[in-house]
């Protein structure tokens, strides 16, 4: 058990210091760098050599890492592994400054992406994202390290009604409260400006988001859980990316891929709905001098693990899963499947799973909704309509997906990397 706290923890430590996208891809891009791996500009031409390892950034919240075969003639294809640096939150609009009966100060957000809107209530939260600024144009990242907000609840007895359900205004109920006015008529932009060291005249635009301040745990009896925000999709990040750099490649371009936007439909330039991935996976074939056909005969022998968090059986209402396919925390790597291609997993790529995991001796589990409910999507199939090649949909299984906190099993980041050890070595 001390080793799967022990990978549990470090984890959780890349989490609390993740609080946005763009902080997720500061952090690989740390860590790829402490592994002697090379940044590549998509503006610049490329130049890569067997046996090193590079990586591409787009919009400061997605990367894609690649590492080379140290003998480029075996080359087979791409090995893949896409998971997503975003989670549902609160973006701070444009001009965010509210006041309430003159004498509260709040702030105007909206949502982002489809979160648990009640989790959010009554809890710490702070502000994190990036600033541009004038002049040089240059690109801040901002982390308010402090408790500064809170959503505070209607109280029971001017709702007597909530514990039968509520139906949340995201423009009216959800509004932060920040402070007390004051003759400052922009108070929030000031504690940003002061955070990114500019004034706030300097400030020509900003991408803000909240995130809970509660720093994630490991909790249950015998430290059976991890508890945490984010950890849809940031614990498969990590162990994807971790195993990813302290691997050597064989046969395969190992690739691991890191989209943002995922929670709203992926279909921006930086998405996984995008060309990122068919255009590094391009210009790697370019480098190394191969043909068109070429090129699509290594896409047609690569394959790609598209991993993102599944629903765990909840222990207060198992009847929501499906009758037969019930992961549970700690019980390993979750396959999914469905039967209208949410999902990209078949029955070959599904079996190529089930052998990585065996290989690695680490246990795994089936997924499937319920027929009478409908499911997420997530990266795989999206992917696909850009590089098609052979893939399976896994993931890591959690309760309360899209809380602001979520709950996790303490051995499956272990699991996980471990999986995608053997995988990355083939």
């Amino acid at each position: 058990m001390k080793e799967f706290q022990t990978r549990a923890r470090k984890m959780l430590d890349f989490i609390d210091a993740s609080p946005t996208p763009y902080h997720v891809v500061e952090n690989l891009q740390k860590m790829l760098e402490s592994h002697g791996y090379r940044e590549l500009k998509e503006t610049d031409a490329w130049q890569v050599k067997p046996g090193e390892g590079y990586f591409v950034t787009r919009n400061g919240s997605s990367v894609i890492a690649f590492r080379m075969p140290a003998d480029e003639k075996s080359i087979k294809g791409f090995h893949i592994v896409a998971s997503h640096s975003d989670s549902p939150s609160f973006k701070v609009k444009e001009v965010p400054d509210m006041q309430a009966e003159g004498v509260y100060a709040k702030l105007n957000t909206e949502k982002y992406g489809g979160m648990i809107l009640s989790t959010w209530l009554d809890r710490a939260l702070s502000v994190a994202g990036r600033v541009v600024v004038k002049d040089s144009a240059s690109v801040r990242l901002v982390n308010i390290d402090e408790d500064l907000l809170v959503i505070p609840n209607l109280a029971i007895h001017m709702n007597r009604d909530v514990n039968k359900g509520v139906e949340y205004n995201p423009q009216v109920d959800m509004l932060p409260l920040f402070g007390m006015c004051g003759d400052n008529k922009a108070p929030f932009m000031e504690k940003v400006a002061q955070a990114a060291g500019v004034s706030v005249e300097q400030i020509l635009g900003h991408d803000l988001f909240l995130y809970p301040r509660e720093k994630g745990r490991i909790i249950g009896e015998n430290g059976a859980f991890v508890l945490s925000s984010r950890l849809d999709d940031l614990q498969c990040v990590y162990a994807s990316m971790t195993a990813f750099v302290e691997t050597i490649p064989n046969e395969y371009i190992n690739v691991c891929a890191v989209f943002d936007n995922e929670e709203v439909g992926s279909g921006t330039k930086q998405g996984a709905d995008s060309t990122f991935l068919e255009d590094v996976l391009a210009r790697v074939g370019e480098s190394l001098g191969v043909s068109r056909s070429e090129y699509l005969r290594l896409v047609a022998g690569s394959f790609m693990i598209s991993a993102d968090n599944a629903h765990a059986v909840h222990p207060n209402r198992p009847e929501k899963a499906d009758p037969t396919n019930r992961p549970f925390l700690n019980g390993g790597v979750v396959i999914k499947y469905h039967g209208s291609q949410k999902y990209c997993t078949d029955a070959v790529s599904g079996a190529k799973i089930k052998a990585l995991c065996e290989k690695a001796k680490v246990p795994y589990q089936t997924y499937a909704n319920r027929s009478d409910v409908a499911g997420g999507s997530t990266l795989g199939n999206l992917s696909n309509a850009h590089v098609s090649l052979s893939g399976a949909d896994i993931g890591l299984p959690q309760l309360a997906m899209h809380s602001a906190v979520e709950t996790a099993g303490v051995k499956d980041t272990k699991y996980a990397q471990d999986m995608f050890a053997v995988y990355f070595a083939e």
